[in-house]
């Protein structure tokens, strides 16, 4: 039979202990350690550490520390709104564009946010609005002429007899052009692939799409791109399965995950050596899958869709309007009917 005097006495000692007092939790919060746990994806913790740091090399010309991000979300209403309204008009006067004025703004509401939900911020940035912007204003990229030059660089360089390196970098970038330009995909998603996500067999590769969290979506791969791959793994040579499926291949970072940026620099020097002249980036050679893939299908927005992945339909609709140009049309009808 249980002791009740025991009982009793262990609850008089649990109700004396002040509240909370179980519980590992941090008297002085670290508002932006909190807000960048709750980010899934390392590229956006980055760039919100970056518009943070601005903001506060600016209005304070400190780094934020703990405290001085407490200090900030202590302000009054009026203070903070005056604050950041002055911080706006400074990035304004630097030239920067709306949109990104409009995602510094949103990173400094969002530490506010994070603020009010553990209970240290009693203000809103509500009155601080963001400029109109045209989402998608340049949809262009290239044609598919031009990017077939672009693809017959590494294609060239990788039956040429050059070094072992100089091989694996041709054979690795041209896997890599068809795995953009055959399935529209973002920097981000190849750069986190393994091995194991690509299955040659079924002819399809596991992604991390945006905004889906961890959760993997299958992609289907045209035979040219499997075969490109299939040709990557067997120059590279490794067995490990859940090794980066695309690589570093420079002296400094040899073997390690190619990243984002790597995936960047890889376009815009073989895009260049192409002598395309306009800027060009992975996210432009997705722009110019997406038209293609229009004109190809005819304009099946629903169709292209299942290749571009926008939960927004509309966002396509803005890639046909830019493809069509319907307004130069009615223009010259309009022209020719005075």
């Amino acid at each position: 039979m249980p002791d009740v005097n025991s009982s009793i006495t262990l609850l008089e000692a649990s109700l004396a202990k002040p509240i909370g007092a179980s519980f590992n939790i941090d008297e002085v919060p670290d508002v932006i350690a909190q807000l960048l746990a709750d980010k899934r994806s390392p590229n956006t913790r980055k760039a919100y550490m970056k518009d943070i740091t601005d903001f506060f090399d600016v209005v304070a010309k400190r780094e934020p520390s703990r405290d001085l991000v407490l200090e900030f979300l202590h302000l009054e209403q009026s203070q903070a709104v005056q604050l950041v309204l002055s911080y706006k008009a400074k990035l304004f006067e630097k030239g920067l564009k709306e949109a990104t004025v409009n995602r510094r703004l949103a990173a400094i509401k969002s530490l506010t946010a994070m603020g009010r939900k553990i209970g240290v911020c009693n203000y809103t940035l509500e009155d601080v609005k963001g400029e109109k912007t045209k989402a998608y204003r340049d949809t262009t990229g290239v044609s598919k002429e031009t990017f077939t030059k672009v693809l017959l660089i590494p294609d060239a360089l990788k039956e040429a007899v050059y070094s072992q390196r100089s091989r694996l970098k041709a054979v690795r970038d041209y896997a890599l052009l068809r795995l953009l330009w055959g399935n529209a995909l973002r920097r981000g998603e190849i750069s986190l692939t393994n091995i194991n996500d690509f299955d040659p067999e079924n002819n399809t590769l596991s992604i991390l799409g945006k905004g889906r969290g961890t959760e993997r979506e299958v992609v289907s791969l045209s035979p040219k791109t499997v075969c490109a791959i299939e040709q990557w793994l067997e120059v590279r040579g490794t067995a490990d399965r859940l090794a980066p499926l695309f690589i570093a291949i420079d002296n400094a970072s040899y073997g390690h995950r190619l990243s984002g940026n790597g995936i960047y620099s890889v376009v815009d020097k073989l895009c260049k050596k192409a002598g395309v002249s306009k800027k060009m980036s992975p996210h432009r050679i997705r722009h110019s899958s997406i038209t293609a893939a229009l004109d190809a299908t005819d304009g099946n927005i629903r169709k292209v869709q299942k290749l571009s992945r926008h939960a927004n339909i509309n966002t396509l609709m803005t890639y046909d309007d830019n493809r069509t140009n319907h307004q130069e049309e009615v223009t010259n009808i309009l022209d020719d009917l005075v």
